[in-house]
């Protein structure tokens, strides 16, 4: 029995005396000396105790490959302290997993992104970013942040916080209407191993503690079931990992950045256009200002590495095809039909329609992904909804440049093709020599740079990147339709108990450009985003949309009366995966190389962390060991309390 299920189900009052006896802390809580009423301040990581210059006073020079929010921060930073910055980025737009583009729907134009983000209080290094640009007005609080179950839970209300562990999570079990069902028992062993591992987080203890297991195999015996439904589910999935996949140490610091050692709460702000405008552009825009070149579309043909140093990069601008004849072996995998036989593998396909003399490249030219032939008998991008006519002309963004054609200059033994490329649209090579480079893509791109880079690399630091791991696809689907509706929870709330859908987004309730729309038209604009789905369990764009629109009639039956308009789906596999054991072998920010620095959401982190917020902070420090070996004050960078409070 469990010991919450002694109360009287009708108290809706508990004292926090009571509370803090039931969870065996109140010992803890008198010495921490932590006040009801003041809030902890952030933790400041690797303060420089010496007053040291903020910017050069001699020519240096850096090269940041990847644009998204880790690229974005270190070159803003180097930018305004006076480093010459090349920003190198492979997709027609910044901002990587917050990047926004055009799309066109119900006969007007509107930006689509990648599913909605929210701003925590504890992002304490992205607001400080937002401060800096003087752009705090493009952003507005959401108030709330709910939770809504399928089954068997009532909706959790998360609000803004004041107070520090553990007076967050008395303040949780009064307002939770599923106190009584949290199913803890502390006369249980386990139970009481889970409390003390999730209130005493220690970063190294904990990964060598838990790091060797998934979540799920964790919590599959005598866990609190109520605690798992309630919290442990639906905000592992909003790591972008699989409970299946996901490290429990990995967990452990993911719910003590945003529980056990925040003190601000769950609510959040969202931004009140589209993050392309309202966060990438200005950062874009800063570095501009101080001279940097940014460029978009740059393909990293080749990277150089000598004595321990990396001496030069050369990039591209265009499709980045070789002119130089290349062979392509038939591929096994996906199915031929009497229209396309297909050669090639992984991210480099090709298609060859019957009795033709080229080939099409299936690489999306927005992003990389490989785009499949549909029913409609179009090629159609399954990361962002980019559509080619089955010759490779480019008929719907975001991307901008037909597919890459390649002649076939002969057959070869063993079903391969000899090809070789046509009308490159693409300018020549560039090659940069820098003082230091930064390599700030996703794990994808970071691993096909290493495919790239050539010279005195050890085989330790490629072995780690081999090693980094990609979680599970997610998806995103917007719906446009023809009236609105009542919703009684948060604008945004997460969702738990569906095949698919984890959370809603009623985006006519918060970006302005759909707020008009909504206005003069009396429609509404709502998103559903899976977090992490199995794709043998929806392996097309079509099992993806069919799902995606019965569970939305789930979520809110009084969609069913309307009619859908427009409709986009947003499909990528390229978001950090945290396996168990998989922490010891995490790159580190400084890398083997003198000169090459590492960022983004891949990189070991030395405190707390998660989402944007690690993106951002992991861009900082490459940024600070750049300043730190020029002699420079290095940023602050702050994180929440880095330890908990029931450390054994």
């Amino acid at each position: 029995m469990s010991i919450l299920s002694n109360l009287p189900e009708e108290s809706s009052i508990i004292s926090r005396r009571t509370l803090l006896k039931l969870f065996g802390i109140g010992a803890v809580a008198g010495v921490t000396g932590y006040s009801r009423f003041v809030k902890p301040k952030p933790t400041v990581f690797q303060k420089d105790i010496l007053s040291l210059p903020l910017t050069l006073n001699q020519a240096k020079s850096a090269v940041v490959v990847g644009g998204g929010l880790a690229g974005l921060a270190c070159a803003y930073e180097l930018s305004q302290r006076g480093f010459t910055v090349t920003l190198l980025e492979k997709s027609p737009q910044f901002g990587g997993k917050i990047a926004s583009w055009q799309v066109d729907a119900v006969g007007e134009k509107f930006r689509m992104e990648h599913g909605f983000h929210g701003f925590f209080p504890q992002y304490y290094n992205l607001n400080s970013l937002v401060s800096e640009l003087e752009i705090t007005d493009n952003f507005k609080s959401l108030n709330t942040y709910s939770v809504v179950y399928r089954d068997h839970y009532q909706p959790e209300v998360f609000r803004p916080s004041h107070s520090a562990f553990p007076w967050n999570i008395v303040d949780l079990a009064i307002a939770s209407p599923n106190r009584l069902q949290w199913g803890i028992n502390l006369t249980k062993i386990k139970h009481l191993q889970v409390f003390q591992a999730i209130g005493g987080f220690e970063r190294e203890k904990n990964y060598q503690r838990f790091d060797n297991i998934s979540v799920a195999d964790w919590v599959a015996k005598d866990f609190p079931q109520g605690l798992y439904d309630l919290y442990f589910l639906p905000f592992a999935k909003s790591s972008l990992n699989a409970p299946d996949l996901m490290s429990v140490g990995e967990l452990m610091q993911f719910f003590h950045f945003y529980f056990f050692g925040n003190p601000e709460g769950l609510a959040f702000n969202g931004t009140k256009d589209d993050m392309g405008t309202s966060l990438v552009q200005p950062i874009i825009n800063a570095i501009k200002s101080k001279g940097g070149n940014v460029v978009t579309g740059a393909n990293v043909r080749e990277i150089e590495a000598k004595n321990n140093h990396i001496d030069a990069l050369t990039y591209q601008v265009g499709n980045g095809a070789s002119h130089l004849p290349f062979s392509v072996k038939r591929n096994n995998v996906i199915a031929d039909n009497s229209k396309m036989k297909y050669f090639g593998a992984a991210d480099e396909v090709f298609a060859v329609a019957e009795g033709s003399s080229e080939a099409i490249s299936l690489t999306c030219t927005h992003q990389g992904c490989i785009v499949k032939m549909a029913e409609d008998g179009k090629f159609h991008c399954p990361c962002h909804g980019a559509v080619f006519a089955a010759d490779g002309k480019v008929l719907k963004g975001p991307a901008e440049r037909d597919l890459a054609k390649f002649e076939i200059k002969g057959h070869l033994a063993d079903n391969k093709l000899e090809l070789v490329a046509v009308n490159s649209k693409s300018f020549q090579p560039e090659t940069i020599q820098a003082d230091y480079y930064i390599f700030a893509t996703d794990v994808p791109g970071v691993q096909q740079l290493f495919q790239r880079l050539h010279g005195d690399v050890s085989q330790k630091m490629r072995d780690q990147i081999i090693k980094l791991s990609i979680a599970d696809p997610f998806a995103v689907c917007r719906f446009w339709f023809d009236r609105d509706f009542y919703w009684e929870q948060s604008n945004f709330t997460s969702l738990s108990g569906y095949a698919l859908t984890d959370s809603i987004t009623l985006y006519h309730r918060i970006q302005q450009q759909f707020i008009d729309w909504a206005q003069r038209t009396g429609g509404s604009v709502v998103e559903l985003h899976a977090y992490c789905y199995k794709e043998k369990q929806f392996p097309t764009q079509e099992a993806l949309l069919k799902t995606f629109e019965q569970e939305l009639y789930a979520i809110v039956p009084e969609l069913k009366q309307a009619n859908i308009l427009h409709r986009e789906l947003v499909n990528q596999k390229n978001f950090s995966g945290y396996p168990p054991n998989s922490y010891a072998n995490r790159p580190e920010t400084r890398s083997d190389i003198n000169n090459l620095i590492f960022a983004g959401d891949w990189v070991k982190m030395p405190f707390p962390c998660g989402l944007m917020e690690r993106a951002v902070s992991s861009g900082l420090l490459a940024a600070n060991e750049i300043l730190h070996a020029e002699g420079l004050q290095r940023r602050e960078i702050l994180s929440v309390n880095p330890e908990g409070l029931l450390q054994i």
